[in-house]
């Protein structure tokens, strides 16, 4: 078994800290305690706060001299993620704190791979854990009492989180059936289901199709599982993330979008689903300058803007330089006919127009190569054909059969 890692500020919550790794002892978990504390401390952790700065690009002096407290967890928080990185014993990771002990050990937590069990006691755990969670599987607990000292109600808690810790590291989980599959990652939105069905239906016999919706988190946890390694291929028929990013709507991607194909290499099958619409919530949260452009109420909660010329232009470039970047297999398809259920005829948001200054824009930008090709496609991104098209392109870059069942 590898070693759970304790991590967390000794100078103010050691015997918080202290209980924890002992409980894990005693369930026979091998230990390790690092102290990620940035004022000096007398603690006696495995792994000291020092040899935890040292990580960090401009030395330990980056963290320990700080003299400013927001400025000094800042830069333990890289050191550590650095420190992390660097660390090939990890089983598992636990840490307890408020908010500031949150913040400074999430980045490290989130840049683990996805399946490292991961147990971070908080007490912001209540309330929106988007910010620390991101993409990744971290259990968060509430502490319901602050984290300071044992009483009858952090002794409980603790003690919950460290057996939950043990026990993700102790228990094998059985292989599912077929197993042996090759995952694919998909990513979907409601206006592009028919087309993303269409595909996993022709792919999960000898496939293990997960699909994302790209809500922006979505997008990020698909790259999350391609940056672990736990993704063998990606059919990205769905960029709308990409719109809201450059636009300013709510299911933003990060800057990185991409940036786990081009890191990894997997083999890729793009195209342009949704990027007709950025996303708002409600009605009333569109923001002002937006009030008089074309809107469809998608839901009660739900409201989508259709993108310009201008905007997918802007879209379309940002699209190509990043699929630039990816020098594995690539095949980015352009669906002529609309890019989701409503932008075809007789749609709210059918406009051909803006269309072409999108796949315009992709196309000029895209720099075509023996292993990275745009495909346009004259059917909408719903069409069977346009799926049939997807299909034969991953097949295509994957090196399977064009024919016949996949």
């Amino acid at each position: 078994m590898k070693t759970a890692y304790v991590v967390g500020t000794w100078d103010t919550k050691g015997a918080e800290l202290d209980y924890i790794a002992g409980l894990l002892k005693a369930a026979g978990v091998p230990t390790s305690r690092i102290d990620v504390s940035t004022k000096p401390t007398a603690a006696q952790t495995e792994i000291s706060a020092r040899e935890v700065a040292a990580a960090h690009p401009a030395g330990p002096e980056a963290v320990l001299s700080n003299t400013d407290r927001g400025q000094a967890v800042a830069a333990m928080a890289v050191a550590l993620e650095r420190f992390i990185s660097l660390r090939g014993d990890i089983g598992g990771i636990i840490a307890a704190g408020g908010t500031g002990n949150t913040a400074l050990v999430a980045p490290a937590f989130r840049s683990l791979p996805v399946g490292v069990p991961k147990v971070l006691v908080s007490t912001v755990a209540s309330g929106n854990v988007a910010p620390y969670v991101g993409p990744a599987d971290i259990s968060m607990v509430y502490s319901v009492t602050d984290v300071q000292g044992i009483n009858s109600i952090s002794r409980r808690v603790l003690g919950n989180a460290a057996h939950s810790l043990a026990g993700m590291m102790q228990s094998v989980i059985p292989p599912a059936q077929g197993q042996d599959k090759p995952a694919v990652g998909l990513t979907m939105f409601g206006v592009t289901t028919p087309c993303v069905r269409a595909i996993v239906d022709a792919l999960s016999e000898h496939h293990d199709c997960l699909v994302f919706h790209a809500t922006g988190t979505g997008g990020m946890s698909m790259e999350k599982l391609v940056d672990s390694g736990l993704l063998s291929a990606i059919i990205d028929t769905t960029t709308t993330e990409v719109a809201d990013l450059l636009v300013g709507g709510v299911f933003a991607a990060s800057r990185d979008r991409l940036g786990a194909v081009a890191r990894r290499r997997v083999p890729y099958v793009g195209s342009c689903g949704a990027l007709d619409m950025v996303n708002f919530g409600g009605i009333d949260t569109v923001p002002e300058k937006f009030r008089a452009r074309k809107l469809h109420v998608h839901n009660p909660q739900v409201t989508l803007m259709r993108t310009t010329a201008d905007e997918n232009s802007q879209i379309g470039a940002w699209l190509a330089s990043k699929l630039n970047e990816c020098e594995g297999q690539v095949r980015f398809l352009l669906p002529e006919g609309g890019v989701s259920l409503i932008d075809v005829p007789g749609q709210p948001f059918y406009d051909p127009e803006a269309d072409a200054a999108l796949f315009d824009a992709i196309e000029a930008g895209f720099q075509t190569t023996e292993s990275r090709r745009l495909i346009r496609v004259p059917f909408a991104i719903n069409d069977p054909e346009f799926s049939a098209a997807a299909i034969s392109a991953f097949k295509d870059i994957t090196r399977e059969p064009s024919s016949g069942t996949v």
